[in-house]
């Protein structure tokens, strides 16, 4: 079942153009969508969830209209939102047994085993009777995966799923997702380059509500090779090779700049050439260096 989004647009009231022609194909399995706060990352997510509407487009679910046939997108859909609330006084094995009811399990035998099998797939089972409450914020992010999981959907959306989560966490939480991608489509929201690196088969970076780049991630990493350039300076230095040189980006290390620079040749002066990784492909495309970036839209 695949997810195809065809020229899909946004303008708020305020006159904020939140998406501007946005198509996607995106087959089954994790697909990361990448790019800035503000991006128009949160706008698509929630269209897709059918909580808001585009002013055109269209989006299609396998054989499901998703703009005209809401109640069958949200039979199929599992959604975990940026910021989600919890009863913190109620115990996660009991709010998921009603969350069940809600998604209109009604068998109390056949919720039971449901919710016990979620609990145990998102590693909650031995904290099933404490107060969510109490939970930390990679447990609520499990929680809530355990809750978009309700009745196998076929379409996951998750929302900047490992903001604010500790390394553990995160890794625990990635490692959740990548099952998932084993039977739906999972669209992974994110700004974080190593969420989609680690976890996707394809991506599509998005900026100003515009898709500027898709692409499978190791090919577009293998395509920047010989291109990719780096170089240690001080850093008063730094003024100097941006008016000479594309910078992409720099990190401290050590005290001193480590510059990262796209040429198609050799630019000499001391730089030598670099592996390139999934984050070069997000700044060179962001810089314009690669992609399709069309006319520019004033936030």
């Amino acid at each position: 079942m695949n997810l195809e989004i065809t020229n899909i647009s946004k303008t708020y009231p305020n006159g904020v153009k939140a998406l501007n022609n946005v198509s996607l194909h995106i087959p089954p399995g994790m697909y990361g969508l990448l790019g800035p706060n503000g991006a128009g990352k949160s706008t698509l997510m929630r269209i897709l969830a059918t909580l808001q509407e585009p002013d055109q487009g269209g989006v299609q679910l396998g054989e499901i209209n998703v703009l005209q046939q809401k109640d069958a997108v949200r039979q199929t859909l599992g959604y975990l939102p940026q910021e989600f609330g919890v009863y913190p006084k109620s115990r996660a094995q009991d709010l998921l047994d009603y969350f069940a009811v809600l998604k209109g399990i009604a068998n109390s035998s056949e919720r039971k085993a449901v919710v016990e099998a979620l609990l145990r797939q998102t590693n909650l089972w031995q904290v099933r009777k404490q107060k969510l409450g109490g939970f930390s914020g990679g447990m609520k992010q499990r929680f809530g995966v355990a809750v978009a999981l309700l009745g196998n959907p076929k379409l996951m959306i998750v929302d900047e799923p490992t903001a604010g989560l500790d390394p553990a966490e995160r890794v625990r939480f990635l490692n959740l997702l990548a099952e998932l991608g084993e039977n739906s489509v999972v669209i992974l929201s994110t700004h974080i380059v190593e969420d989609v690196s680690e976890l996707c088969t394809r991506m599509a970076i998005i900026d100003r509500g515009q898709i500027l780049l898709e692409a499978e991630p190791l090919k577009a990493v293998g395509e920047l090779r010989g291109r990719i350039w780096r170089k240690i300076v001080e850093k008063s230095a730094l003024p100097q090779l941006e008016r000479e040189h594309q910078v992409i980006s720099t990190k401290l290390l050590s005290g001193r700049t480590v510059v990262r620079i796209y040429d198609q040749e050799l630019p000499g002066d001391g730089f030598e050439v670099a592996e390139p990784d999934l984050e070069d492909v997000y700044f060179s495309t962001m810089a314009g260096h690669i992609g399709n970036r069309e006319s520019e839209t004033t936030p």
